[in-house]
């Protein structure tokens, strides 16, 4: 079978039982609340990787695209050097979807002009988690250290400005689409394309075997199917979750059309594809 469409259903399964517990056990947390948001999962001290701290967050899933970006130089280090080029190509594509969404889109990403446009607010939060004023965006957009004494015009309605320490706003309300299942979802996807048999030559050999390179490729996918599920137990709502998933998708799609576009003599089209159904 092929891997990318092993991989799809996997994560289709992961995600669907993921969010379908959270929502029946109530576990996941609202994330666009600015009065809960910023607080410690409900769950956090009975359940491990309800906390933001766990190791898989902190060391795995922070740095996905780090993680997913070493395993893609091991497969390229263990490739025929024929198919390098063809590999860059679909790794630039979805490395710029990674930075696009998450990083920078002429100004704030994309994921953050979604959540600005579907009603989402530029909050500062009391240090009691018992009020939050709203500010402009733009605040939110510089990260700018916000206090009564820096920008005492912004405090102006409120009772009692000494309760305010200085603190760093942020984006709140809205759809605020996951972008962890987003970045997971491209991440799982992008390797398994890159483990295809055909990527392979039985006479070539690279700087790193090609066993080594697959079974750290193959550790690593399974490690994103874990972070889908964990992340789908305890974060985000359903729908949010389900968006994060459709743009994924939709990157690691970009991936196998975009360098066929640019390189009409690559691959046949009948290659690029998920479920059986070409994407171009």
């Amino acid at each position: 079978m092929d891997p990318r469409l092993t991989a799809f259903l996997a994560i289709i399964l992961t995600l669907s039982f993921g969010t379908a517990y959270s929502a029946l056990y109530g576990t996941y947390l609202d994330t666009s609340n600015p009065l809960l948001s910023h607080l410690p999962h409900p769950l956090h001290g009975s359940h491990y990787f309800a906390s933001k701290d766990n190791f898989l967050n902190v060391y795995f899933i922070k740095k996905a695209w780090a993680w997913t970006s070493a395993a893609f130089c091991m497969l390229v280090l263990s490739s025929p050097e024929t198919r390098i080029g063809e590999r860059l190509s679909k790794f630039f594509v979805a490395t710029a979807s990674w930075m696009l969404f998450t990083s920078w889109f002429f100004g704030p990403p994309m994921l953050e002009r979604l959540l600005v446009a579907t009603g989402g607010e530029c909050v500062l939060v009391s240090p009691d988690a018992t009020s939050y004023i709203t500010v402009p965006v733009e605040y939110c957009n510089s990260k700018a250290l916000l206090s009564p004494e820096t920008h005492p015009d912004l405090f102006a309605s409120t009772t009692a400005s000494t309760q305010w320490a200085t603190a760093r706003p942020r984006l709140r309300r809205g759809h605020d689409v996951s972008g962890h299942i987003f970045l997971l979802t491209m991440s799982a996807l992008f390797l398994a394309d890159q483990l295809r048999s055909r990527n392979w030559s039985i006479r070539s050999k690279g700087v790193v075997s090609r066993e080594v390179a697959s079974a750290a490729t193959v550790a690593l996918i399974s490690i994103w199917m874990f972070a889908i599920y964990t992340t789908g137990v305890y974060f985000h709502s359903p729908l949010e979750k389900f968006t994060g998933f459709l743009i994924g998708l939709a990157s690691f799609t970009l991936t196998q059309v975009l360098p066929g576009l640019v390189n009409p003599d690559g691959p046949p089209a009948a290659e690029r594809t998920i479920t059986g159904v070409k994407v171009q």
